[in-house]
């Protein structure tokens, strides 16, 4: 049997630019790629060109997942002292080939109860798993892939964003005093939140907060009317409590919900390091698709940089790594003699391409 060339599938994915809304060609292409090796594959429609892959040999047990789309700028791959390089080679494009490597050893065993599911618009809006969560294949597992460092997510961070809006009253620079600038109504807000008491949890630890985006003013000579920022919380509890705990903020500024995703616990198995990730991913967005696990090559701490990239080594053993898991996971499945999850499922191979 020849070897599965995952390093050469990474960057066949890598080189087709993926940025998050232009998920269409990689798609395609990646959808011939497996139909071309026997493989059914079905196109679950997201938007316009942008679509899910679901790829099956038989009714599933085990799910693998990630997601095709990358944050900006692309860059492609190239392979250099050990280390491939490019924009998804970590997150999550590297992932994806050792998931497909997977696929293929424990086809050539003659397993058909493992398929894969490969979702867009992970990095913002998660549009795609909740397409994925509406036809779910009555899966018991799922397997989704991030760069862990090569380590199962024992339980992740959720996400709370809110919207920091304030309003002032324009007026001309040179009489400030007619005015009320909405900038430093922010600014203010921004400073409160440093002396916020927010939730600590013994297994996922502090809440913390990043200032991500900011926007206020119309000119440089007018006392700014309005200003706004996106804060991005990483929760460890309920996001009520977050927002309880920004009440004093809100004698400053208008506070809007941006989005909201849960922490979760996950399934392990022996064999593997476990950790606790501050990162959120799709899992709590496709319960419908199993008991969750997270595991995956690279780290997130060059995801998303200049210079994103997995080591060759590390992205080769994580096939034989997927094998184990999904292995495991089946003979789980028949120990306790459950093999599904949900009851009369509408299969996503039935939708349309």
């Amino acid at each position: 049997m020849t070897t599965f060339d995952v390093v050469g599938l990474a960057r066949s994915l890598i080189d087709i630019d993926s940025t998050t809304g232009s998920e269409g060609p990689v798609v395609r292409w990646l959808a011939a790629w497996l139909r071309a090796r026997g493989y059914t594959v079905a196109m679950q429609p997201v938007e316009g060109e942008r679509a899910n892959l679901y790829v099956t040999l038989g009714d599933p047990v085990v799910v693998l997942s990630t997601h095709l789309d990358c944050v900006p700028p692309f860059f492609p791959s190239r392979q250099e002292d050990g280390l491939l390089y490019g924009r998804g080679a970590c997150d999550a494009k590297g992932i994806a080939a050792a998931q497909v490597g997977a696929l293929e050893q424990l086809r050539a065993a003659g397993e058909t109860r493992v398929a894969l599911l490969f979702v867009v618009g992970e990095e913002r809006g998660s549009h795609g798993a909740h397409v994925a969560n509406r036809v779910p294949p009555g899966s018991r597992y799922l397997v989704n892939g991030e760069p862990t460092d090569s380590r199962l997510g024992a339980a992740t961070r959720g996400v709370c964003r809110v919207k920091l809006i304030a309003t002032g009253r324009a007026a001309h620079s040179s009489h400030p005093e007619r005015g009320e600038s909405a900038i430093e109504k922010l600014v203010d807000a921004l400073v409160a939140l440093r002396t916020l008491d927010l939730p600590v949890s013994p297994t996922l630890g502090a809440t913390t907060y990043t200032v991500s985006l900011i926007e206020g003013g119309i000119a440089p000579n007018v006392v700014p009317p309005h200003a706004s920022a996106e804060v991005n919380f990483r929760i460890v509890g309920p996001a009520s409590a977050v927002r309880a705990a920004l009440e004093p903020v809100t004698a400053l500024v208008e506070i809007e919900d941006v989005a909201e995703v849960p922490p979760v616990e996950m399934l392990t198995v022996p064999g593997f390091d476990t950790a606790v990730f501050p990162f959120t991913t799709d899992i709590p967005l496709l319960s419908a698709w199993g008991q969750p696990l997270l595991f995956g090559p690279g780290s997130v701490l060059v995801a998303h940089t200049a210079d994103e990239h997995v080591r060759v080594d590390e992205l080769r053993a994580a096939v034989g790594h997927y094998t184990t898991i999904a292995t495991t996971l089946l003979g789980r499945g028949e120990a306790d003699g459950s093999q599904s999850v949900v009851t009369d499922p509408r299969r996503p191979e039935a939708c349309p391409e």
